[in-house]
């Protein structure tokens, strides 16, 4: 309860920055698609070069403090926007550094939290805490972005971002009250030989994850869609203000709405795995989302706002099935001494194909136009489901039993 209420009030806060940063960029600065890809590439290249050394210290370290530790970098960081605004002196090249550095953080948190559920959470119950989880993310993501459009219009992008940053201070606060003892970890024998390198280890976790029959058609698909939803995503935001018109207020309530898919989802995946089995639903449900961005490239210039609206309920509602079910499966399967890396190496695969596509989603839209960039990233998502479709995980009924430690 007290990991979950944390992650919960940093939920609310991340809801915040994730429509209020990229809206400092447009509206503040007068950022460009070039400049919006830029950022987004910053924001999630840390997943790139930090996520496999991530996992190695996660498999060594105790991993709550990573998590406070972690908690307490990304307040510190997102305070500096907001003090650089009302100095004068704020600019694209700290928020290029700012996205950067609480990339770093979440990274770490992100690796050590889903390597730390399954010390507070039975194996049996790893799908149901997963879709609690996705509860505090359905709740955040219908009253966030709604929150965030109006402070935003009350006290403008920068300092909407101080929300944040509190939100960050309580989930250390309630991070600092769990006294639970995390899953024992065998210590190194030194009879066995020396201490392997962090080289080898994260060449281990690597191994593990493409050798798996399960992992490796996971790693693919999630990585895939990440890369076309992300080339049509990047320049979503922009093309929602520039072309379509529509200001910060309407934003956050359309995003409001639109999330409630979410609540969707997290209330019916752990049902659906039940009834159709999960690797049916991890399957169906990773093809169902590349409609998501669809309907924005349909929508009318006038009208705009009920396309938008299910837009949003497609990618929310397919995003969370997804997650819960293939995050529980993922959790269950592993050994508790390879959590760490197993969670690392999926996260370099899976996130580091975002900031490829922040890249080419950004110069698409210089080069061809903001709509036209949206529809390569839709054409591009219906290849995603493919690698589970074609792989072992298609026909798992229900989760099998953990590999061997």
């Amino acid at each position: 309860m007290r990991l979950w209420s944390a992650q919960t009030v940093s939920q609310f806060g991340d809801e915040v920055t994730q429509l209020a940063l990229p809206l400092v960029a447009i509206i503040t600065l007068g950022a460009g698609p070039i400049e919006i890809g830029v950022l987004g590439t910053f924001q999630f290249l840390p997943f790139i070069l930090l996520t496999i050394p991530a996992g190695v210290w996660v498999d060594r370290l105790p991993r709550r403090p990573i998590l406070i530790g972690a908690d307490i970098a990304r307040a510190l960081l997102l305070l500096s926007i907001p003090v650089a605004f009302a100095g004068g002196w704020l600019s694209m090249i700290q928020l290029y550094l700012v996205g950067f550095a609480v990339g770093c953080g979440e990274v770490f948190f992100d690796v050590a939290y889903q390597s730390y559920l399954p010390s507070v959470v039975e194996r049996d119950r790893l799908v149901e805490g997963n879709s609690k989880l996705e509860m505090s993310v359905a709740a955040s993501s219908v009253v966030g972005p709604g929150i965030a459009g109006f402070l935003v219009e009350l006290v403008r992008a920068p300092f909407a971002i101080a929300f944040d940053a509190l939100s960050y201070a309580g989930s250390v606060a309630l991070l600092l009250t769990i006294r639970r003892l995390e899953t024992a970890r065998a210590p190194h024998d030194p009879e066995t030989g020396p201490r392997p390198s962090m080289r080898s280890e994260a060449a281990h976790g690597l191994r593990y994850v493409l050798g798996h029959r399960y992992l490796r058609g996971i790693a693919a698909c999630t990585g895939t869609l990440n890369l076309f939803g992300n080339i049509g995503g990047v320049v979503l935001l922009l093309y929602i203000v520039d072309e379509l018109g529509i200001n910060a207020g309407t934003i956050g309530i359309i995003f409001g709405i639109a999330n409630v898919g979410v609540l969707l989802g997290a209330v019916s995946g752990e049902r659906l795995a039940r009834r159709f089995g999960i690797g049916p639903v991890i399957t169906w449900s990773a093809f169902a989302s590349a409609f998501a961005l669809l309907p924005v490239v349909l929508a009318p210039v006038d009208g705009a706002v009920p396309w938008l609206i299910a837009s949003g309920i497609i990618a929310a509602s397919t995003a969370v099935i997804y997650n819960v079910n293939q995050v529980g499966l993922r959790q269950a399967i592993t050994p508790e001494r390879m959590q760490g890396r197993m969670n690392a190496t999926m996260r370099f695969i899976v996130w580091g194909t975002i900031p490829i596509g922040s890249l080419v989603g950004g110069a698409l839209g210089a080069l061809i136009g903001l709509q036209a960039t949206i529809a390569v990233g839709v054409a591009g998502s219906f290849i995603g489901f493919l690698p589970v479709f074609f792989s072992q995980v298609r026909t798992l009924r229900a989760i099998p039993e953990p590999d061997p430690a």
